[in-house]
């Protein structure tokens, strides 16, 4: 990614979310158990799927990116977050800003792609079980989640670039805890409107292009639930859904409330409260929500646990 650096800045101030010193140790000792949390869930579940082979199904292929995703993306962010509350250091060079929403951006990206995906496979295992096995077969499963990866990455090109082709020459001070897209272009003392109209419907393209895959697969779930006899069938089907639309949910509500809004509207600590919730909270909560409440894998848990005990 070629950027051509036209600006006096070389280094941004992150505000963090506090300048009360009394809360900055409370807030790192529950970003350090929320992060713990998110690195023991994701990357056990990552290693769960790689060693049960009863795992080693479509489904699972995607809560297995998922999870590397939500761990990538919480670490591209977390860790700077908590160094900022523990030794004070706010100050994050021009190219490390540009890397953090680099990489922070493409995840996000993926993850919304990712979550289109599992719906479309849901869809194939509820609506179309006698066809599942030749419908998501191993090239298509491999394409839906290279695609989720190849977007998500020229998405995080084309904003990040447009981003840092700005001019900085008024105020380096962010105020937001991490690099985010908003927070650092309305910095600029470029003429920014064009930059604002490109992140805008582009976030809305992607957002609403995963979200339409989502209630279309959902809406023939939910038709398909609806002719079924069978009361265990209603009930396994509808907590599958529950779990996916609550964390679709928060995902969304999130990231539409943070991004399709004009920059005249923002509220920079509302903003913050917000972005907790999609750069933290979220990639914790996914491998409960999705994976940990499934029988299959407490029955892998259960197995890998008795290995390592023997």
């Amino acid at each position: 990614m070629l950027m051509e650096n036209r600006t006096e800045v070389t280094e941004f101030i992150l505000l963090g979310l506090t300048s009360d010193p009394r809360l900055q140790l409370p807030l790192f000792l529950t970003f350090l158990l929320i992060y713990t949390i998110t690195l023991v869930g994701n990357l056990g579940m990552i290693l769960l799927i790689l060693l049960d082979s009863r795992l080693h199904t479509p489904m699972y292929f995607f809560l297995g990116n998922l999870s590397l995703v939500d761990f990538c993306s919480s670490s591209s962010v977390t860790p700077t977050v908590m160094a900022g509350l523990f030794m004070g250091h706010k100050v994050i060079s021009y190219n490390a800003c540009a890397a953090q929403m680099y990489f922070f951006a493409a995840l996000v990206t993926v993850e919304n792609y990712l979550l289109a995906s599992m719906a479309y496979d849901r869809y194939a295992a509820v609506c179309k079980p006698l066809h599942y096995t030749t419908t998501m077969t191993t090239s298509v499963c491999a394409n839906l989640v290279i695609g989720s990866y190849a977007i998500g990455f020229l998405n995080a090109s084309i904003h990040t670039g447009d981003t840092f082709s700005l001019s900085f020459c008024l105020s380096n001070v962010v105020h937001h805890f991490f690099c985010d897209i908003p927070a650092v272009m309305v910095l600029s003392c470029s003429d920014r409107h064009i930059s604002e109209l490109v992140l805008i419907y582009i976030v809305s393209f992607c957002i609403f292009f995963a979200l339409l895959v989502i209630w279309i697969s959902y809406i023939f779930i939910f038709v398909t639930i609806l002719k079924m006899r069978s009361g265990a069938g209603h009930r396994k089907a509808l907590s599958t859904c529950a779990s996916h639309f609550t964390a679709v949910s928060i995902f969304y509500g999130t990231i539409i409330f943070m991004y399709l809004q004009p920059s005249s509207s923002h509220s920079m600590d509302t903003d913050k409260i917000s972005s907790v919730f999609y750069t933290m909270i979220i990639p914790m909560l996914n491998p409960v929500v999705y994976s940990l409440r499934n029988r299959e894998v407490k029955s892998a848990f259960l197995k890998v646990k008795s290995l390592f005990i023997c």
